[in-house]
């Protein structure tokens, strides 16, 4: 189904994305951390899972990290090994800066066999020497039948510095990339301006628009709104004096982000651009995994009262 979707440009697609368990865990560990995510996420109307790359971007500026990096399992082994009894297609993301031509080759040969997609991402930092390009990794998938479709992230506050995200998405649209995945969304008019410009260039050039799904997540504390705007993620001030004045920033957080859904349902529906939802859970508390939960199903019964579910 979701393959389906993004083919024929069905809007109304809903993911959730999680990250591996830490490097260090123990097998047992990893086990019962499996068990838990098959738990959660079984009973939920999704259409793919996300399983994202954890990279140490703390080279990517000279402000401390909020948090300690800490690796995680590789996102493909931990989805292969540990995920399989979830009967839902999954999106794997990979740097593939990190790997040779023939890394990679071998990796998507892998997906031959499994319900897997590629996300391919770029380097954690600007003077990160890559090994292969993100053109080489396209044209390294395309010459593999492993997967019939391919995705790329768009990142709506590289648009409002540069003022190129839409050329950036068309590019890789040449590639083979059907859809898009963005970065956390909390400015919902960077997601708007980028979108505006994409609708434009494509309706100029009489190109057909790409599916864009947008990821939320939800914000625990204020240490975690730190370190999300230490990641690169945008949040209005106004958005910021709310969450930081509640008495409860994570309620008020599932609040913001269901805001910014409804928001951009209609506004792709106006543009007629195709589009879906990701929501993150990349949080190990259970408080901020159960909101998770209750946005996707949230935005679940909005998407189904539009009649795209």
């Amino acid at each position: 189904m979701f393959v389906r979707k993004i083919k024929s440009k069905a809007s109304g697609i809903l993911l959730y994305g999680i990250t591996p368990p830490k490097i260090e865990t123990l097998p047992e560990k990893i086990v019962e951390i499996a068990q838990r995510t098959l738990g959660r996420v079984a009973d939920l109307d999704i259409d793919a899972l996300v399983v994202y790359d954890v990279q140490d971007e703390s080279s990517r500026t000279t402000e401390e990290r909020p948090f300690p990096f800490m690796g995680a399992l590789d996102p493909f082994h931990f989805a292969s090994e540990y995920l399989q009894a979830l009967p839902l297609p999954k999106i794997i993301y990979r740097p593939a800066g990190k790997f040779t031509a023939d890394e990679l080759e071998t990796w998507i040969d892998s997906l031959t066999t499994m319900d897997f997609h590629p996300i391919f991402v770029g380097v954690p930092s600007p003077d990160f020497k890559p090994k292969t390009s993100l053109r080489e990794a396209y044209e390294i998938w395309n010459r593999n039948d492993a997967s019939p479709i391919i995705g790329a992230i768009t990142i709506p506050e590289r648009h409002a510095v540069l003022n190129d995200e839409e050329i950036r998405m068309l590019d890789k649209m040449e590639s083979g990339v059907s859809y898009f995945i963005s970065q956390c969304i909390f400015n919902v008019e960077y997601a708007k301006n980028v979108l505006s410009s994409l609708a434009a260039v494509c309706a100029d050039r009489q190109q057909e628009l790409p599916t864009v799904i947008f990821t939320l997540t939800t914000c625990g504390s204020a240490k975690t709104l730190l370190f999300m705007e230490w990641l690169g993620i945008h949040v209005p001030k106004h958005s910021k004096e709310k969450l930081l004045a509640s008495e409860n920033i994570l309620e008020k957080s599932k609040e913001l982000c269901l805001n910014i859904a409804y928001e951009l349902i209609g506004f792709c529906s106006a543009l007629q651009i195709p589009f879906g939802f990701n929501v993150e859970s990349v949080a190990i508390r259970k408080d901020e995994i159960e909101a998770s939960i209750y946005i996707t199903n949230q935005i679940a019964m909005m998407l189904r009262e539009k009649g795209l579910r």
